[in-house]
């Protein structure tokens, strides 16, 4: 395994200039692209549409007919295709990943109801309870840590044994998207299925070829670009559900934990369980991405004062505010 095979590796700095935007049910990427200067040609990621990866039109036609389709879900099947014993042992792969996110999410259920519990007892001492949530607090970090540390390490053992880059089929697709990256003027990544995104973000080692490129990206596309994602949803038929730490993302931008949708899927108004969720990642900021966003991160991948987050009180505040 290379250096650049290896996911997520923390720790990694910004290399070129990164805008997360909001969801584009209405699209204002066009608009960004203008302000920002850009002409491109663009290289676009939009694997996590999976089949419907070439319906790339209004994206093509936002971009001023300039973009450039990576298509990494159509050359990823290709290897599937081509490759039946990489193949095969991905779906093994795929399905450990599975069953430890599922045994991960046991503990953490109850972790973090044990949090909130706590968290809404009757005050009797005020500091008494605090330091019982702060340890509970505690517990529930280390659930988030020690599983992203398993699904790291079940990616590396996977690649070790199945080097990327002694694959031909990949190694051919590779070369080309980093072709195609090194003509191109800037990265456009979409959203769509996560999970897709970062196979095939890891698989074509993208990470490692964007170098100075400017990239825009959002929904699943900025979850992708961090060093954790984050899969969360309040508003589900059967109640809310727990945040989780789903992958390592490529590390573009660590510090982040991108929440697009956030007023859509998130009970905002519950200052207690928002205040949960931000304490819960921190150092990491938790950064809204509502319709409109538009978050320009600074040379070394600080947000911007004005960006939306939640405080340790679980309130919606300007970055620059943070106390």
């Amino acid at each position: 395994m290379t250096e650049h095979d290896q996911p997520g590796t923390p720790g990694e700095t910004l290399r070129g200039s990164v805008t997360l935007l909001g969801p584009q049910r209405r699209p204002r990427l066009s608009a960004v692209v203008d302000q920002l200067g850009l002409e491109g040609p663009f290289a676009t990621i939009n694997a996590g549409w999976q089949e419907r990866e070439s319906d790339d039109d209004e994206l093509d036609r936002q971009l001023g007919g300039r973009s450039r389709n990576l298509t990494l879900w159509t050359r990823w099947q290709d290897v599937l295709e081509r490759d039946p014993e990489y193949a095969a042992a991905a779906r093994q792969h795929r399905d450990v990943l599975q069953e430890t996110q599922d045994l991960y999410l046991l503990g953490l259920d109850h972790a973090l109801q044990a949090v909130l519990d706590l968290d809404r007892q009757p005050i009797r001492s005020e500091q008494v309870r605090e330091a019982a949530v702060a340890e509970a607090e505690w517990v529930l970090r280390k659930i988030d840590e020690r599983h992203l540390d398993k699904v790291r390490a079940i990616h590396a053992d996977f690649y070790a044994r199945h080097p990327p880059h002694e694959r031909a089929a990949i190694v051919e697709h590779r070369a080309a998207v980093a072709g195609m990256l090194a003509d191109a003027g800037a990265l456009v990544l979409t959203g769509g299925h996560v999970g897709v995104l970062l196979e095939v973000l890891h698989l074509f080692n993208v990470g490692a070829e964007v170098d100075e490129l400017p990239v825009l990206a959002w929904s699943a596309g900025a979850m992708a670009l961090t060093d954790r994602v984050v899969l969360f949803h309040d508003r589900v038929a059967h109640g809310p559900t727990s945040a989780e730490v789903y992958d390592a993302g490529i590390g573009l931008v660590p510090g982040i934990v991108p929440l697009p949708h956030a007023r859509r899927r998130l009970h905002t108004e519950d200052a207690a369980r928002m205040a949960i969720l931000a304490r819960r990642f921190a150092p990491s900021t938790c950064l809204l991405l509502d319709d409109g966003a538009r978050v320009d991160l600074g040379p070394d991948g600080e947000l911007p004062a004005d960006a939306t987050v939640f405080d340790r009180q679980g309130s919606i505040v300007a970055k620059g505010d943070l106390v």
